[in-house]
This record gives structure tokens, C-alpha cells and sequence, in this order.
């Protein structure tokens, strides 16, 4: 495959042996993070109640790997998978991932990232919107959140990725 064949959302290639080990190690704080995310904010799975088995994949196009999302409220599901080929879905959410987390975080227009063609969605348009409505219910920010149960360090983080996503 030439450079020019390469999908513009595919990441730098990242060897096969680097990207297994890390989503393993992703897998128990992605489990956390969507359980605690669950148990102090209920009111998501109400919210998204007609889709709660729907499968969502998430690519952040710099990521080697892709996010699989299930608001089940019996059994939440969080985990990362690889890119290629992607289990089957009910809905994709593909974009940038700065992107993703201003969605997140609140602090992003997701019609008007949809619009211009940042956001890319494809499968069940509705469990989408459901999805994101329930996240723009939450009082706070997911991502501020997230980045507390890892005290300091992930503060940091999600505090430089915040300067990254919004330069001034």
C-alpha cells in the first residue's frame, strides 16, 4: 500500500507487538473508569435506556487502538480494541482526539464538529445522539472526573491535554 492509499484517520503505524500489550494494560483502567463513571452518575443509563446493548467503537484517529462502548447499566463495558478489523457495531464515532475530549468534556458543539466533517458518525445516528445527550446531562465534566481517580498524575495529564486541545 502506497503513502497516498492510506486513509488520512489511519494512525503512524505502531508494530503489533507494542499495540496488544497496551490495550492489555488499558483494559483495567478502562473497566474502573466506566464503572465509576456508572455508579456516580445513574442517570447516563436512564438516559440511554433504548440503547444500553448498543455496541459503540470510538476512534480517536492518533490512536493505535479503537475504544468498544456498552452503557449497559447491568454491565457496563469500556475497553480498548484493535483498529483493524473492528467488531461489529451498532454505532462509530470516529475524530481527532482532542475532539473526542472536548465532546467529553463538554466543551465542544458536537452538531457543529458533525457538520464540518471532524465528527464522523456511521451506524445508529440515534444511539449516537442518545449517547451524547446523556453526556451533556452530567453535571461536572467526565473527563475532569476520569482524570481524578488517578490523582495528581492524571490531572496533569488531562490538564496538558486541555492547554493542547485549546492553545491560546
Amino acid at each position: 500500500m502506497t503513502a497516498a492509499a492510506i486513509p488520512p484517520s489511519a494512525p503512524r503505524a505502531m508494530p503489533a507487538l507494542l499495540t496488544a500489550p497496551l490495550r492489555a494494560a488499558l483494559q483495567p483502567v478502562l473497566a474502573r473508569v466506566v464503572r465509576r463513571i456508572g455508579a456516580r452518575h445513574p442517570e447516563i443509563f436512564d438516559r440511554i435506556a433504548p440503547h444500553e446493548r448498543t455496541d459503540f467503537v470510538i476512534v480517536a484517529r492518533e490512536l493505535p487502538f479503537a475504544l468498544h462502548l456498552r452503557p449497559d447499566p447491568a454491565a457496563p463495558l469500556l475497553r480498548a480494541i484493535p483498529r483493524h478489523p473492528l467488531p461489529p457495531h451498532g454505532a462509530r464515532i470516529e475524530g481527532p482526539f482532542l475532539l473526542l475530549l472536548r465532546l467529553v468534556d463538554g466543551e465542544q458543539d458536537g452538531d457543529a464538529a458533525f457538520f464540518s466533517r471532524e465528527l464522523v458518525i456511521s451506524g445508529d445516528t440515534e444511539a449516537v445522539v442518545s449517547l451524547r445527550n446523556a453526556l451533556d446531562d452530567v453535571e461536572g465534566s467526565i473527563a475532569q472526573e476520569t482524570a481524578d481517580l488517578f490523582g495528581p498524575p492524571g490531572r496533569a495529564i488531562l490538564s496538558a491535554l486541555r492547554r493542547r486541545g485549546n492553545p491560546q
